[in-house]
């Protein structure tokens, strides 16, 4: 009889620590996955922030090269950065795409349009609300600790560090061996066909979208000559613009290409990224105000 009365209390205050869970997550958990423990903890955590949190002003998607772009390099307030490092920008405008509210204006990366939209991923924080009831107090609390640890920091934190840095002479770091090997990738591929597949499907959402109200731009960051020039890059360009020849639609990045490093000729260095940060907030300062 002692057993039997020491399992009932167990079992009710478990009950009672999963009902608390629950109200919690009612109230705090909405739209919090927790990260699995891979690669790709950064962009759960970072998509997990975005579903939690009001929706932004504006959002920006893109691949590894915009990931670059940090969002504490931005003084634009309410923008947040959900380019996926190793990923495609379509995956990251289907997600925005699916939430019940868009943010005024989407920003579009369009370099990297060769790689296809990871499904997982679509599925997973497109239907964030599908995970069993039972499962989601845990993974709540987990998520919230795990985007506590990992907060992003503040413009304001950083702002004399990146003057500090754009002061400085560009870097003479001798990335010759990385970009010619960067530069072999990008002549061996032809995107043509996954590019051109991308392109009608980031039009389709583009049109649904702005039927809802919200505004998309697209926009390239600079690589460096040899590899602008590349069959790959070029070949994306070409399909890019002819899919979306309105100049309006395009952001320009107004910078000096002689102030740019690579660490691989593909991606920019952090002093590079600040500049190109600083260009794109001015372009999009333009389209604002119109």
């Amino acid at each position: 009889m002692s057993a039997i009365r020491w399992l009932m209390k167990c079992s009710v205050g478990a009950a009672v620590v999963l009902i608390a869970c629950g109200f919690a997550t009612a109230r705090f958990g909405t739209g919090l996955q927790m990260p699995a423990t891979t690669t790709r903890d950064g962009t759960l955590t970072t998509l997990s922030r975005y579903l939690r949190e009001p929706v932004p002003d504006i959002v920006l998607v893109g691949s590894s090269i915009a990931f670059r772009l940090k969002e504490e390099y931005f003084a634009t307030p309410g923008l947040r950065n959900l380019a996926l490092a190793g990923g495609s920008p379509v995956t990251g405008l289907e997600i925005v795409a699916s939430q019940p509210h868009l943010p005024a204006i989407i920003l579009v990366e369009a370099n990297v349009l060769a790689r296809p939209v990871d499904a997982t991923l679509v599925e997973l924080y497109a239907r964030s609300d599908s995970e069993p009831w039972f499962f989601r107090p845990v993974r709540a609390a987990i998520a919230a600790y795990e985007q506590r640890l990992h907060a992003p920091l503040a413009h304001e934190q950083v702002a004399v560090n990146l003057r500090r840095l754009t002061a400085q002479p560009p870097s003479d770091f001798d990335n010759r061996i990385y970009a010619d090997r960067a530069l072999q990738q990008f002549e061996a591929e032809d995107p043509t066909d996954m590019v051109q597949f991308n392109e009608k499907r980031i039009a389709e959402l583009i049109r649904t979208i702005e039927l809802r109200g919200a505004r998309v731009f697209l926009f390239e960051i600079p690589y460096s000559g040899p590899i602008e020039a590349s069959r790959y890059a070029a070949t994306t360009r070409q399909i890019a613009h002819a899919a979306f020849p309105d100049s309006n639609r395009w952001l320009p990045i107004e910078v000096d290409r002689g102030e740019l490093r690579w660490a691989d000729g593909v991606h920019l260095d952090e002093r590079s990224a600040i500049i190109v940060t600083e260009a794109l907030e001015r372009a999009l300062a333009s389209v604002r105000m119109k």
